[in-house]
């Protein structure tokens, strides 16, 4: 058997063990489409190359508003592998305490929001942190990791508590201990991670049934399309109108955020 092959039956495998969280699936597109139905959002955070996962969501073609990605380029950012803003860096600040409070600062968030947090292991303090300060607002959080990874993973959180530990759902990405998924003769590691296929085929399910919820309350999404599909007129329509409502969207999270002003608030002092 080819390399390919063992890898792509792998992926079989995550495939099959996205079947089996259907119903999870489905209870977090509820939740979801509610915020969004509300004039809400529902936020999406993953650092490292968790961030794959949040731009999967929005905004690319076969997606829609609704969504705030929330992608910390200090703690994403790659392609410089060494040097400043290497991957060094990325990784340490992954696990600075409050530095979640920190982003979230920057946004006014509601109940009527809720939120997918994405980390394969589950155990870096910035998501971990992230997903108890939206519950701890009353905001309904989904986890995103590979429970086989987080299970055998250590937290760096003080207390031992993991991503799972503030998520009122959780998926599952299937992807194994250690992440990569073919093993090379010769090779002492082994290679090909799969959480990424895994957890991109939980986020589309879950964008389609969020789509079709959506649809049924009478609200259809603008969905970024190709002109390929639609034409290049309605593609372009498409994309203006998904981006306004993005802002229109967005415009909430800052309008009353922090400390009052008396651009917020006429009412404050001066």
């Amino acid at each position: 058997m080819s390399y390919t092959q063992t890898y792509l039956d792998r992926c079989q495998e995550l495939l099959d063990g996205v079947r089996q969280q259907e119903k999870t699936i489905q209870q977090v597109a509820e939740h979801f489409a509610k915020s969004i139905l509300a004039g809400r959002m529902v936020h999406v955070f993953g650092s490292g190359h968790s961030r794959i996962m949040v731009e999967e969501m929005w905004p690319r073609y076969g997606s829609f508003p609704g969504f705030n990605p929330i992608v910390e380029l200090s703690l994403t950012f790659h392609n410089l592998v060494v040097g400043a803003n290497g991957q060094r860096q990325a990784m340490f600040l992954e696990n600075v305490p409050n530095f979640a409070s920190q982003i979230l600062r920057n946004f006014d968030l509601s109940e009527n929001d809720s939120a997918l947090v994405i980390s394969s292991s589950g155990c870096n303090i910035v998501p971990i942190e992230m997903a108890e300060i939206f519950q701890s607002k009353g905001i309904k959080t989904v986890g995103l990791i590979s429970k086989k990874h987080s299970e055998a993973s250590t937290s760096k959180k003080s207390d031992g508590k993991k991503l799972q530990d503030f998520c009122d759902f959780v998926l599952d990405s299937g992807a194994p201990i250690g992440d990569a998924m073919v093993q090379i003769d010769g090779l002492e590691t082994p290679v090909a991670p799969g959480s990424t296929v895994g957890s991109c085929m939980l986020i589309n399910s879950i964008k389609a049934e969020v789509a079709s919820l959506l649809t049924q309350a009478g609200y259809p999404p603008k969905v970024l399309t190709a002109g390929a599909v639609v034409g290049a007129e309605k593609a372009a329509s498409l994309f203006q109108a998904a981006y306004d409502e993005h802002g229109h969207r967005i415009a909430k999270m800052y309008a009353e955020n922090g400390v009052p002003s008396y651009v917020s608030d006429p009412n404050s002092a001066k």
